[in-house]
């Protein structure tokens, strides 16, 4: 690990980075804010997820030129790039054509005054904030000036794991739900055999990889609160939580009994129990 004052440079161009990165962030919230409330569609902001992180890391990417190594800054911008681009393009098929989002709608009941307001304290707002937080450990690698080393290539194999988790989950998804013939049942096949999220669980292993590449340094350490924090949000409120009960209240019996025999988040061997033929 590279020794304080060396591994890190000079702080004062970091701390401008995060600033002008945070500005990007809320005036791309602004934007999607206003495209949402005209097209009256806020399910765009999942699709404005992903590509968020990929605009933190360009505009990270610029700004530290000279700064960095130039071979972490490219890991960082590639590997965010590669997630970011393909996340975005899957969400963007799967929800074209079919409206509103339950999870939206259900969230926009909850509104009691102005609809503006509402949704960008709670949908904009509140998804900016934790893009840029989640975003740290990219943003801090992009100023690292040591050699790349054994951490940041363990970096980038757990990341290729979460990342092969992740899209291979959503492939299997993306054919199940293809299926007329699976209207009503319940997919518990392949990694969804393991865990009943095998998108969040592969979200959450290659943050944590890209977190590695910002560990040459004691700073880059400090931004595990980035992955740990994007976990907690997966596992007990914006993702899993939200997504069981949507799934509870469509599929009945049938997912509670997956429910029973699946793990909610880390794979493991499933429980015995009845199984979709």
């Amino acid at each position: 690990m590279s020794q304080p004052g060396r591994g890190a440079g000079e702080p004062r161009p970091l701390l401008v980075s995060l600033a002008v990165t945070a500005g990007a962030v809320v005036i791309l919230q602004l934007l999607t804010f206003w495209y949402a409330m005209r097209t009256r569609a806020h399910v765009i902001m999942d699709t404005v997820w992903p590509l968020g992180f990929v605009m933190i890391a360009a505009v990270s990417f610029g700004l530290s030129a000279g700064q960095g190594d130039l071979t972490r800054r490219t890991l960082a911008l590639g590997l965010t790039a590669v997630w970011g681009l393909r996340l975005a393009g899957y969400v963007f098929a799967r929800n074209y054509g079919t409206g509103e989002s339950a999870r939206y709608a259900s969230l926009l009941r909850r509104n009691r005054g102005s609809l503006a307001a509402f949704v960008l304290r709670y949908i904009y707002a509140r998804q900016g904030r934790i893009m840029w937080l989640v975003s740290l450990p990219v943003q801090v690698a992009m100023y690292e000036r040591g050699p790349v080393g054994a951490v940041t290539w363990a970096g980038v194999a757990v990341w290729a794991a979460g990342f092969c988790f992740e899209t291979v989950g959503d492939a299997q998804l993306r054919r199940f739900r293809s299926d007329p013939g699976n209207a009503g049942r319940v997919l518990d096949r392949g990694l969804w055999r393991y865990t009943r999220h095998p998108s969040y669980f592969g979200d959450a292993v290659l943050w944590f990889g890209l977190w590695l590449l910002a560990c040459s340094h004691w700073l880059g350490l400090l931004t595990v609160v980035s992955p740990l924090y994007l976990t907690n949000m997966l596992v007990r409120h914006t993702g899993k939580r939200l997504l069981e009960k949507h799934m509870a209240r469509s599929k009945g019996g049938a997912y509670a009994d997956y429910v029973r025999r699946t793990s909610g988040f880390l794979p493991r061997p499933p429980r015995p129990g009845t199984s979709a033929p």
